[in-house]
């Protein structure tokens, strides 16, 4: 057997596929919106908001698993997959319909909490990148590979964890209850991001499996149709990439200014050990025109017990402007 068979033999999707069947009736079946499943969703989406209020995660998670709404994204791939157009669309007005009812009753929930506190886990869902997008991506093809085995797999609590529906709706509620559009805004999209890249990998991988059409659909109608998914797709991932350039310049900042402060909290336990005289170190940026110029240098304020003397003054001088390879000013202050 060839090393290409071997591969191709393990990574197969097809060896341990349910029937088509099976398949239809599993995911049209979860995307029901029906009297129980409503239920479930109101009370997943109370759990999670008072998860959120109480920044409590394991809360939060609990809420991610008790959850239907993967069910309706599931229903529209198919459908997508099918060529069923009404069942498409069908899912799309039930899971329009569960998104409302949940960043409703959720409003409600916060504008009735006393606790007004915009917590860790709340913010944590205002901030989606392309990270989010790989996440929800990932997350979903596991979750509709699971999904359509003989043997119904496990995996789907895991996607639902990580490829999180009902929080940023909950935060959304939050939010539109404090009258803050803009974090709104960014926690509708996280909420968008997820449900768009499971739906897509969940329609990938029903493509892939052949499932049956309910309708002939031309070579051409579908050329179209992966046109319009590839533009859809750019459009919904650039926010996502600005958002991730954002975050990756602002952590890059926060390491900065942490190594900085780490080199002159070093310099200052070694210029304490070699001069005794002094007992306090800090650094500082100090202005000044020249030649009609703004210029800035570095400021070395120390606070000594007594004054150093000129040499050490110099020693220290020249020791500084080897370190910070630029010139160092000195300001002595007498305790």
């Amino acid at each position: 057997m060839k090393i290409k068979e071997i591969i191709r033999e393990a990574f197969s999707l097809r060896n341990d596929t349910a029937s088509h069947d099976t398949i239809k009736t599993r995911l049209v079946d979860d995307g029901q919106v029906t009297g129980s499943n409503m239920s479930i969703l109101i009370l997943a989406m109370l759990v999670a908001s008072i998860g959120l209020n109480m920044n409590s995660t394991a809360v939060i998670i609990g809420a991610m698993l008790i959850s239907p709404l993967m069910g309706s994204i599931h229903a529209m791939a198919y459908g997508a997959a099918t060529a069923d157009f009404h069942l498409f669309r069908k899912s799309v007005i039930g899971l329009m319909f569960q998104v409302t009812l949940s960043i409703l009753a959720s409003t409600i929930y916060f504008r009735l909490s006393p606790i007004t506190t915009e917590t860790s886990e709340l913010l944590a869902r205002t901030t989606p990148s392309i990270y989010d997008v790989l996440i929800a991506s990932c997350g979903g093809l596991a979750g509709i590979i699971g999904i359509t085995r003989k043997e119904k797999s496990n995996v789907i609590p895991g996607v639902a964890i990580a490829t999180a529906l009902m929080p940023p709706l909950c935060t959304c509620g939050f939010f539109l209850a404090r009258g803050n559009w803009l974090r709104l805004a960014s926690a509708m999209y996280l909420f968008f991001v997820n449900a768009y890249f499971i739906f897509l990998s969940a329609m990938t991988i029903l493509l892939i499996l052949e499932v049956p059409q309910v309708r002939h659909v031309s070579p051409e109608a579908w050329k179209k149709l992966k046109k319009r998914v590839i533009r859809n797709t750019i459009i919904v991932i650039i926010p996502s990439l600005v958002m991730a350039g954002i975050m990756i310049n602002s952590q890059n900042s926060s390491r900065s200014t942490s190594n900085a402060i780490g080199a002159i909290e070093n310099v200052s336990k070694q210029v304490k050990i070699i001069y005794p005289e002094i007992e306090n170190v800090s650094l500082g940026n100090m202005e000044q025109m020249v030649n009609n110029k703004k210029q800035t240098s570095k400021v070395f304020i120390i606070t000594v017990k007594e004054p150093l003397s000129n040499e050490k003054k110099e020693q220290l001088n020249k020791w500084l402007n080897a370190i910070y390879n630029e010139k160092v000013t000195i300001i002595q202050r007498k305790k």
